[in-house]
C-alpha cells in the first residue's frame, strides 16, 4: 500500500446549489413549523363517556 502524500482537492460547490439547499431547508422548516402550528394535541380530542348507564333524569 502507498500512502497518499497530497490532499485531493474537494471539488467546489457553485453558488447556486448553495443557494437552492438553503431555499430547500427553509421551505421545510416552514412546513413543519406550520403542520406542528396546526397540530391538535391528543389531550384536546379526548373526552369521558359514559358507557352500559342512562343519564339521570
Amino acid at each position: 500500500m502507498t500512502e497518499r502524500t497530497q490532499k485531493q482537492a474537494e471539488p467546489e460547490i457553485p453558488p447556486a446549489a448553495v443557494d437552492q439547499a438553503a431555499e430547500h431547508e427553509a421551505a421545510r422548516r416552514r412546513i413543519l413549523a406550520q403542520a406542528e402550528a396546526e397540530r391538535t394535541p391528543l389531550d384536546d380530542t379526548t373526552q369521558a363517556v359514559r358507557v352500559g348507564r342512562r343519564p339521570r333524569r
